[in-house]
């Protein structure tokens, strides 16, 4: 070999132990892997079971209390990024928490009509949550009818 390749071959086996280094330090940072979901306290009164469902399968995730943790959900910094999302959509609308006034509630169908919801890193992830046309139809105004401001 010459200078040059094992130069480069010198740098990039550096290179990759400094990631692994860095990898394996990030796994130190329990963030996002504590799962325990907090308890169901109230639901809304849902319009029909088929609105349930439909939630159920693409918002319960992230907008609930029921969230089904992901195998990448305990490593870093994939788990970092699943347990912000979780307590931020949690914060603006959660299905387990309905004691509490949520205040985009009302605007939930229109979220999923504009296809805001579920974001597409979500769906790209959980197949299940990809909702025919019709689905999608069903799951707004569903919402419309159960979230709808008293």
């Amino acid at each position: 070999m010459n200078g040059t390749v094992r130069r480069f071959l010198r740098i990039f086996g550096l290179s990759l132990a400094w990631l692994v280094g860095i990898f394996a330090v990030m796994q130190i940072i329990p963030y996002g892997r504590t799962h325990k979901n907090p308890r169901v306290v109230q639901e809304p009164v849902w319009d029909s079971p088929r609105t349930r469902e439909l939630a159920r399968r693409a918002c319960f995730d992230c907008h609930s209390n029921e969230t089904r943790w992901p195998w990448y959900a305990n490593v870093a910094p994939f788990s970092w990024v699943v347990q912000h999302d979780v307590e931020v959509a949690r914060d603006v609308l959660n299905f387990s928490a309905w004691q509490v006034q949520f205040a985009l509630a009302p605007s939930s169908g229109l979220s999923v009509r504009t296809g805001n919801m579920p974001p597409v890193k979500y769906r790209m992830a959980h197949p299940e949550a990809q909702l025919t046309a019709a689905e999608l139809k069903d799951l707004a105004d569903g919402l419309d009818r159960t979230l709808k401001p008293e």
